[in-house]
């Protein structure tokens, strides 16, 4: 995989260089609530520009379907960008047409511009190869050089992910290679113990890299929605929580195997009840109850991990010299659910080792509840590509800035 450092050496002086960042942000309205991901990318773009690059960037935002949609514009994005540049940066109104011909065409060297979102495209998520390659071609017909960053993307066999670096010269931008650099960390060559908290809504979600942490990982920390269908597996009444019931004989098989392998799987041993959804909106005391695990009531829905499950799991990652979180361990989005989420950002903090947080809601959960992003090894911009790569799947994306 060529990298950026090689194309800069090469000198890009006057070319066009595409950059497929992720600047899929979360919005409330117009407003960004978490720019992690734009930041992620202004090394490569500040890079690019201030060795003279006319820089086109590009990303998706959200999921419209195939067709422009205001409340997806990439608008406040590329506003965004400007402000962490320090330089104006010119906005396209669309993708392919007029609009994004235009604003590259008026490109003066060291300056940048952002197109719409590309999924307003059909092209760019069909799976229909050839109608994905149709619009790489358009793609391909605004720029001389591809650089892949959007490491969030990258597991998508999406036409700028994947079609696209297949018809211009591609390199890697150095986003990706941080993200791969400590993936391979958590895959190559570990340094033990090596322990993964694992939490979030669905246990279906995170089957296959459990399945590949049971011959890897020395403990296991579960929570979250997930935990309680590992708790219904070992025969206790979860009351109305959140439940995947159909899951059940894979995570018993996966309980035997993980005693079998000598990993130490770990389950909550308390959570915080209530017979009510907390209101994210207004944050309304929801005067949660704390049962043991086993003794959940029937009326009752477990939304966080109890106080002696925080201090059970901190002692857990106490000694670790590596840790993979990925999924919050409750509804960290109310402060009366946030204390279990908090514990374990906390307990990697204090971890002696090196500590990678799987991005999506573990990463806006570290923001969110006031971490220093420096206090962590890595804060990955990519939760469902951390995971597929930990599941030792190939990535589409990866695979083609590999060719």
């Amino acid at each position: 995989m060529k990298t950026i450092d090689e194309l800069l050496s090469e000198g890009v002086t006057g070319k066009r260089v595409f950059v497929r960042a992720d600047l899929n942000v979360p919005l409330d309205g117009t407003t960004i609530t978490d720019d992690g991901r734009i930041r992620a990318v202004v090394p490569t773009v500040k890079a690019l520009a201030d060795a003279g690059a006319r820089v086109i960037v590009a990303s998706h935002l959200g999921r419209p379907k195939g067709a422009p949609d205001p409340a997806f514009s990439l608008a406040p994005a590329a506003a965004r960008l400007g402000e962490l540049l320090g330089a104006e940066v010119a906005f396209a109104e669309d993708t392919v047409g007029t609009a994004a011909e235009s604003t590259v065409a008026g490109l003066a060297d060291g300056r940048v511009a952002v197109i719409e979102n590309l999924r307003f495209n059909a092209g760019e998520t069909s799976k229909d190869d050839a109608e994905r390659a149709a619009f790489a071609d358009k793609l391909a017909a605004l720029a001389d050089v591809y650089v892949g960053d959007g490491f969030g993307a990258v597991h998508r066999k999406h036409a700028s992910v994947y079609d696209l670096p297949k018809k211009l010269p591609h390199y890697a931008g150095y986003l990706i290679a941080t993200e791969v650099g400590v993936l391979k960390k958590l895959t190559d060559d570990v340094k033990r113990p090596y322990v993964v908290a694992l939490g979030g809504a669905k246990v279906s979600d995170k089957l296959a890299v459990i399945d590949q942490l049971l011959g890897k990982a020395d403990r296991l920390l579960i929570g979250g929605g997930m935990a309680y269908t590992f708790l219904k597996a070992k025969g206790y009444e979860v009351g109305i929580s959140l439940l995947q019931e159909d899951q059940i004989p894979a995570v018993e098989e996966y309980m035997e195997r993980a005693e079998k392998n000598g990993v130490e799987l770990v389950l909550p041993v308390d959570v915080l009840v209530s017979s009510e959804f907390p209101d994210l909106k207004t944050k309304a005391p929801a005067n949660p109850t704390t049962v043991a695990a086993d003794a959940i009531p029937a009326d009752q829905e477990g939304l966080d991990i109890g106080p002696e499950t925080r201090k059970l799991y901190a002692s857990k990652l106490a000694d670790a010299a590596t840790v993979f979180w990925n999924g919050p361990m409750g509804v960290f989005e109310h402060p009366d659910y946030a204390e279990g989420t908090k514990a374990v950002a906390q307990a990697l903090v204090d971890a002696p080792g090196f500590t990678v947080v799987g991005g999506g809601d573990s990463a806006a959960a570290v923001r969110t509840l006031g971490f220093d992003e420096n206090a962590f090894g890595h804060i990955s911009t990519g939760g469902g590509a951390s995971l597929e790569y930990l599941e030792g799947k190939t990535l589409p994306g990866l695979a083609a800035l590999e060719d």
